[in-house]
Formats: C-alpha cells, structure tokens, sequence
C-alpha cells in the first residue's frame, strides 16, 4: 500500500486520491446502448443471446421455478437458514422504526400542507452474482421494499454455469416475500428490468449494486424514465485511527473490504506513524493465508496509508473521500461523531466492524461509493417509497394569501396564474 504525509500533498494531489468514477467508459456506454436496442426489439429473445454471451450459459427460460424454489433448502445447512433470518429480524427492526408519520403544518392561518409516504408500485431489485454468492443482499433491498408496501418486487441475479442460482439467495428471497426472480445478470438484467420483456415485467424504480456494465445501464435505464437508487463504484472502506487502535483489528477490517474484488479500495488515516507501520506488518501478515488473496493483494495494491498532524485534518480528508463505510477506530469515537459530514455508513469503535453491518447489525449495506455519499444516503425504506405533498386553504386562508399569489404571478408575467387567484375571490364575493 502507497503511504502518503498529509502536509506534503497539494490540492491536485488530494483530489487525486479522491478521484473515482465507476462509469467513465464511452465503449462500455455504447456497448450498452446496444443492448438496450436489441432488448427493446427482440425482447426475451435478446436477453438470451446476452446471457449466452457474457455468462456462458442458455436457458430455456429466465424465470425461477416453483420447483427451484421449493428444493432451495435442501442444499443450505439450517445453520444458514438460522443466520439469514436472524440478519432478516435485525434488518426489519431497523428499517421498520423509519415509517416515520408526519403531522399536517398549519403554515397560517387557514393554509394547511402535509406530506404522504405512497410506495412505489414495482420496483426491479439487482444482487451480484459474480465473485460471490450475495444472499445479505436480497435482505437488504427485499425487506425495505417489502415494508414499504411495492406492488411488485421482482429480482435479478446472474446465473451460474449450471444455469441456477445459489440456493442461498433463493432461501433469502423466499424469507424477504420475494417470488418473482429471474436468472439474468448484467447490463441485460438492467435494460430487461427498465424495458420489459415477454417474461420480465417492467419497472418504475431499480435498486441494488454492481459492477460497471451494470452502473452503466443504471444511467440508460434513467433516459428511459425508470429511477434508479444511486449510480455505485467498486466498494470501499476508509479508516480513521489514533495511537490507542489496535493494528491487528485495522488490518482485518482492511482486509475485509479488499477480498471483495481488485478494485476495490482500503484507505487508512491516523495521526500515529507507528500504527501505520504495524498495521502494514500486520496486512502482510494476514492476507497471506486469505482464500481470496489474490483480490485483496491487488485492492491493497490501489489503497493507501495517510499521515495526518491532527485529527482535524483526518476528518478534513475523510468528508472529501467521502467513503462508502467509514469506521473510527479511536478512543471515545462518540465525541467524534458530529465531525462526520460525508459517509455511507458509519462504525463506533474496536466492536463495530464494518462486517457487521454488511451483514446483520440492521443497517443497509447497499450504500453510496466512489464519493457519491457527499450527496446521496444509502438504501432505506425511503428508497421505495414517494412523499407526496398535499395542500387546503380555506375560503379566508386564499384570501388572506392572494396578495402575495398576484403580486409574483405578475412578477413571472404569468396572467393566468393570477386570474386562477381572482376567479375564486369573485366565486366567494358573488
């Protein structure tokens, strides 16, 4: 891992080491703007041909069957069953407390506004398939898709050479409510989702993480009038440490987001040149027995220590990286905490690994990356759901109001804005 002194690092220079963009690829753009074409034409047919193309495999039909489902707990210990359920309590518990009601607001006298949550009617749910099986992930986007009240919830996920899915994300689908789920990933899955297919119902909204080709599609799926949660990069981690943090723990959590996949980013701030020398002993150390080595060895090969004078600054770089999962490995992180402006999640202290919320602390790992959580939040139930705002005025209330109503509308040079005012003060006078 590169290690860099805070101090001795230009503007240019931070922002370098902030810079990411998962989607700056115009031949990825192009390639998926032809795949949009060929599904919107041949439908089903298209989503086959991508299948066969980029996962090696052809199936006779997407769908899941009823029989898939039903064998899916057979070849998932109860060991696994018992986890996936405790992760889907503690993930329900956390998202059900933000169905939050919120009261009417006598704005003056005789206007009144409120807002209603309504949910999004379906919604179009993408899990991973590639390096690995991702069952945490349908819990994530199920439950709170679920809470939320979607009409229709349906569900993508790259089949495997044999043509299936894994049993435990099938097992997960099944404790989240889910039975609409379809064996396509990638891009396809994307375009299928935002467009409709024979077999894949179209959608108003797709949530859930990716590689590039799928973010790609995210933005196409966009110009095709169907939202999409947030646009996400290769995951991350960036960790904040005084002298009292153990390098042992640091280098697992370290690790832990390396492992994902080689592009994925490990960063490290602290204030104590000596626990940045421990804790790359101790990387070392422990990424040499990893299963998933060769990923982390080339994540930690694209991260990077930084030395800082203060805690002031390592709170100035950490809300410029704006990192996806941010943990304070510091003593009494509490007091810390209200100099947290920009992350996705965040982790209190030695017993809060990052793995905790990937997994089953109730918090949602499908967050914002690459920077994005300078401005986005992570999935919720608000994710699924639309605020609409609702507004009456009394007689009096458009009385007492019209003035000012006039006076802008005049000053917009919109007359019938102004004379939609005057048509009911004269109702009234009359």
């Amino acid at each position: 891992m590169k290690s860099y002194r805070f101090e001795e690092l230009s503007p240019e220079g931070l922002e370098e080491l902030c810079r990411r963009n998962p989607v700056a690829d115009p031949e990825r753009m192009e390639t998926c703007r032809t795949i949009f074409d060929d599904v919107s034409r041949l439908g089903d047919e298209a989503v086959g041909k991508y299948t066969r193309r980029f996962d090696g495999v052809a199936l006779p039909d997407h769908r899941v069957s009823l029989q898939e489902f039903s064998s899916a707990a057979e070849g998932i210990s109860d060991l696994a069953v018992k986890a996936l359920k405790r992760a889907a309590q503690n993930i329900q518990t956390f998202h059900a407390a933000q169905q939050v009601f919120e009261g009417p607001v006598k704005v003056e006298p005789g206007v009144r506004c409120w807002r209603e949550n309504r949910a999004i009617d379906s919604v179009g749910l993408y899990v991973p398939g590639g390096n690995a099986v991702l069952p945490s992930t349908v819990l994530m986007l199920g439950i709170p898709a679920r809470l939320a009240g979607c009409r229709e919830i349906c569900l993508c996920v790259p089949p495997r050479k044999d043509g299936r899915i894994s049993a435990e994300v099938l097992v997960a689908a099944q404790i989240t409510g889910i039975s609409k789920v379809f064996k396509i990933g990638g891009a396809q899955a994307i375009a299928a989702l935002a467009l409709g297919t024979e077999t894949v119902p179209k959608v108003d909204k797709i949530v859930g993480p990716g590689n590039r080709w799928v973010q790609t599609a995210k933005l196409l799926a966009v110009l095709e009038g169907v939202a999409i949660d947030m646009v996400a990069g290769p995951t991350e981690v960036l960790v904040v440490a005084d002298d009292s943090a153990s390098p042992e723990l640091i280098a697992s959590d370290l690790i832990s987001q390396a492992e994902h996949g080689g592009d994925s980013r490990a960063i490290l701030v602290s204030t104590s040149k000596e626990i940045l020398e421990e804790v790359s002993q101790k990387v070392e150390s422990q990424v040499q027995d990893l299963p998933r080595r060769d990923f982390a060895v080339e994540a930690l090969a694209g991260s990077f220590f930084i030395q800082v004078p203060s805690m002031e600054e390592a709170f100035e770089f950490a809300n410029r990286y704006a990192p996806e999962h941010l943990i304070l490995h510091l003593e009494g992180p509490e007091k810390w905490v209200e100099k947290v402006q920009s992350a996705g999640s965040v982790f209190l202290g030695p017993w809060s690994p990052e793995v905790a919320g990937d997994y089953a602390s109730g918090t949602n790992h499908t967050l914002p990356t690459s920077g994005l959580a300078r401005a986005f939040s992570g999935v919720s139930l608000d994710t699924f759901v639309k605020k609409i705002t609702f507004q009456e005025l009394t007689q009096n209330g458009l009385r007492e109001l019209a003035p000012t109503l006039e006076t802008l509308a005049a000053l917009e040079g919109l007359e019938g804005h102004g004379r939609a005012v005057r048509a009911r003060l004269k109702q009234r006078d009359n």
